[in-house]
């Protein structure tokens, strides 16, 4: 069970980007809701902005889960790097998912995986006293 946690959840935004890219496609473009704001503006969400403010709460979450230190970070660390070159693959060979909104999920792909190690390499420093490189 606890290798569920190594799960990075931007595997469950690759797998709902798919599913948004080829069974419904308008849903990127397609307009869910529409409030109007007092000064008389419509502000519209699309199926494409959802996505987005999903994958920031995710970036959010993965970069928490980043602090941990383990054997279950490294795994983690991988599978992330493993979901940012899936997006970039896709981004660059699928045609359906080819346009901005992946695009910028998978730069946040790519924030996670570097942030991931950034944090994990912070830590360890810290952790064991300092860099092997300081004198």
């Amino acid at each position: 069970m606890s290798y569920l946690r190594a799960l990075p959840l931007f595997a469950f935004m690759l797998v709902l980007v798919n599913l948004f890219a080829f069974a419904a496609p308008a849903a990127f473009e397609g307009v869910w809701f529409a409030v109007p704001l007092v000064s008389g503006a419509t502000w519209k969400m699309t199926g494409g902005h959802v996505l987005l403010a999903i994958s920031v709460v995710l970036l959010y979450v993965e970069l928490l889960k980043a602090t941990r230190s383990g054997s279950i970070s490294i795994l983690d660390h991988v599978l992330s790097t493993l979901v940012f070159v899936i997006f970039l693959l896709e981004f660059l060979l699928v045609a359906p998912m080819g346009n901005a909104v992946v695009f910028l999920i998978m730069l946040m792909t790519a924030a996670d995986v570097v942030g991931g190690f950034t944090v994990t390499i912070s830590t360890a420093r810290r952790d064991f006293g300092g860099s092997p490189f300081e004198e």
